[in-house]
């Protein structure tokens, strides 16, 4: 069995609540990710994506220096880099997300596991499960 350590994102990019949008998106640019994690005090207090940005502030109009803090996900979900790759796919599969953040067991963010791993895990069941529940929502 994979562990989500093996199979997960290391390369995490973080900003702050007080950042604004048009920092993070640009962010988001430059290192080519969909999401980046949002940090206070060395402790991660909520995740933004592209989706974040285009639902909840280009679609209601606000403007490109508006704090990350305003259209964030603040309730996080997460799984520890030593949980089995089949275990976090049916989790995420579940919640119906497609990217999480991977943490240690000391709570510290080490990584993202998103679809793109999962495809590439080499654990045919966690992959099926995975895309049927999240890429093909019913």
């Amino acid at each position: 069995m994979k562990r989500v350590g093996d199979v997960m994102t290391g390369d995490v990019f973080l900003v702050t609540p007080e950042q604004t949008i048009a920092e993070a998106a640009l962010l988001m640019r430059e290192k080519d990710v969909g999401s980046v994690a949002v940090h206070r005090d060395d402790k991660l207090v909520g995740m933004l994506t592209d989706r974040d940005i285009a639902v909840r502030a280009v679609a209601e109009n606000l403007a490109p220096a508006t704090p990350v803090q305003q259209v964030m996900s603040g309730e996080i979900k997460y799984c520890f880099e030593d949980q089995d790759v089949d275990e976090v796919a049916a989790n995420m599969a579940e919640l119906e997300i497609r990217r999480l953040p991977v943490v240690n067991r000391d709570k510290r963010l080490v990584g993202i596991i998103a679809l793109s791993n999962m495809a590439f895990s080499e654990e045919p069941d966690s992959t099926t499960v995975y895309l049927e529940a999240v890429a093909c929502p019913h």
